[in-house]
């Protein structure tokens, strides 16, 4: 049986990026594939979906605050790397059938 502590959660995503912003040529250590739903895969996955890893990659690349809903958390608005932009919806925009394939970085 595996263990059940590969679950990403907030405080630990927002506390690597916060950590981690400092140092502009981060890399991933490793990398492996969300099995649920949360808070922190749905904005991964909003990420991935404009083409950047996760919030860190988007913070080093285009430098500019992440515009987000107040009521959730959840990405608003990105700026996809041909300068086009991407808007979500306040509400769950990564359904339970692509959840596996949204991948979860650890630096």
């Amino acid at each position: 049986m595996r263990p059940k502590n590969n679950r990403f959660t907030e405080t630990t995503a927002t506390k690597s990026i916060r950590e981690m912003s400092g140092d502009n040529n981060s890399q991933p250590k490793s990398m492996s594939r969300a099995r649920m739903w949360t808070d922190d895969v749905e904005n991964l996955y909003r990420f991935q979906q404009a083409g950047y890893r996760d919030e860190l990659e988007y913070r080093q690349i285009k430098q500019m605050e992440i515009d987000r809903w107040p009521e959730t958390g959840f990405v608003k608005k990105l700026q996809r790397r041909d300068n086009t932009f991407y808007y979500y919806s306040k509400k769950r925009e990564c359904e339970d059938r692509e959840v596996h394939k949204v991948k979860v970085y650890v630096y």
